[in-house]
């Protein structure tokens, strides 16, 4: 295996990722984290009296990432078919003796690797967690502010009943904390070290591998499963759930902002106005939350690999653990990166409250005849009101005129709605239903989560 480099030194690298997420996920840093597995191990086992305590600080003290070569040992795991084979063996030969017959005891290189991942993927996931919190409070600072800014409400991408902004940023807001919940759910409950032995019952430490399983457990600050989870893969299932669903809250957010900011609609630019292009001197395009949802479209595939992955042969896998490793780094790099563009782009949203005006008032008060037909069906029936407005809305269309207009002159709404009656029924402000109190518990749920 060659350990992923995180894409972050490549051409498209830093399109998709984040660098403080790339950081964590590199060939050093899975490296670095695999030394602090056989570091904690033997630490450990100091505790439980099988490793003196002279030979735990000669590990800790060779456990150090500047002393291996990242590239050499990529090479040498081609033979064992993973990394921690020639890493285990180099780590001996800078040891005495005395102390490196303590190394990786009792331990398989999927343990290690296995806690390794655990390690990796807490410190990816807490950087991922700070961008997702962060872009969840610009979303509720834009819900606060905009809560009475009227927009166009748009379902199957056409014009629907009016809207605030403020509504549409607290639904962004809502799955953004219901997002991290999961998330930091996982984090904090469910990322476990892996010590099993060959098979998974610790049989070369007698009767004390439980004991040191806890004590190492408590040395990384990891969770102690109840008993090694070798092919039982539940836990990347759920990472790769809990990852995958902050995904689609991400990709539904950069989708919205891409349709707000098309010219013919205009109502958000992103910070900075957009990015150039190439052939058009006029242009402005979206492009952070174009990347966004690029990145993201890669996400479902990443998902479905480690979730395939998850039936695994007897107590040990056969290449289905090995398809693990770079589809989980590949995954947290992507929703890193998603994440810490979002944080930006809410953060310095241009919103155009004055276009979004323009753009309801623009429907010549037909998004508001839901209002005038309710208002004439105690008087006509259902049916038949709907039908009336329905037939005004489209002649107003044909015409190129307000509906109001044709409201004011048909008989028929004229002997049961007053001009008063119809301004009311027209009047946008009134087909909020509860959209403020909407606004007030996501803003409340989302102080209370904080």
């Amino acid at each position: 295996m060659r350990p992923s480099s995180s894409g972050s030194d490549s051409l498209f690298g830093p399109l998709f990722g984040d660098p403080e997420v790339d950081a964590a996920l590199t060939g050093r840093a899975w490296l670095q984290a695999m030394l602090d597995v056989e570091q904690a191990l033997a630490g450990a086992q100091v505790k439980a009296g099988l490793v003196p305590q002279p030979a735990a600080e000669a590990i800790a003290q060779a456990c150090t990432v500047e002393r291996f070569d990242v590239a050499d040992l990529a090479e040498r795991s081609l033979a064992a078919g993973n990394p921690v084979v020639p890493l285990v063996r180099d780590l001996g030969a800078r040891l005495h003796a005395d102390h490196a017959r303590y190394v990786h005891l009792g331990a398989t290189s999927q343990d290690v690797l296995d806690t390794a991942t655990s390690l990796v993927s807490a410190r990816a996931v807490d950087r991922i967690l700070a961008a997702l919190t962060g872009a969840a409070g610009a979303a509720a600072r834009l819900a606060d502010e905009h809560r009475h800014t009227l927009m166009v409400g748009r379902t199957l991408l056409q014009q629907a009943t009016p809207i605030t902004f403020g509504l549409k940023c607290a639904g962004w807001l809502v799955a953004l904390d219901e997002a991290v919940a999961g998330l930091r759910r996982f984090r904090h409950g469910r990322l476990a070290v892996q010590y099993g032995g060959a098979a998974g019952t610790l049989a070369t430490l007698g009767g004390q591998g439980p004991a040191v399983l806890r004590l190492f457990a408590d040395e990384l600050g990891l969770a102690e499963p109840i008993l090694p989870w070798h092919t039982d893969r539940t836990r990347i299932g759920e990472l790769a759930a809990s990852l995958g669903t902050a995904t689609g809250v991400l990709a539904k957010i950069a989708l919205d902002l891409v349709l707000l900011a098309q010219s013919e609609v205009a109502e958000v630019a992103e910070p900075g106005g957009g990015g150039p292009s190439s052939a058009m001197p006029h242009k402005r395009n979206p492009v952070r939350a174009v990347l966004v949802g690029a990145g993201c479209r890669r996400v479902p595939g990443l998902v479905a690999t480690l979730l395939g992955a998850m039936a695994q042969e007897h107590e040990r896998a056969a290449g289905a653990w090995h398809a693990e490793w770079e589809t989980l780094t590949e995954l947290l790099r992507l929703v890193g990166g998603a994440a810490a563009s979002t944080r930006e782009l809410l953060g310095g949203l241009r919103v155009d409250t004055g276009r979004m005006r323009a753009n309801l008032d623009a429907s010549g008060g037909s998004l508001m005849a839901g209002g005038v037909a309710a208002r004439l069906a105690g008087h006509l029936g259902r049916n038949e009101a709907h039908d009336l407005v329905a037939r005004l809305v489209h002649d107003a269309r044909e015409r190129g005129v307000p509906v109001r207009a044709l409201l004011l002159e048909d008989a028929t709404v004229r002997a049961h709605l007053s001009t008063v009656d119809i301004e009311a029924a027209l009047d946008p402000t009134q087909h909020l239903g509860a959209a403020d109190e909407f606004i007030r518990r996501a803003l409340a749920a989302h102080e209370e989560q904080r």
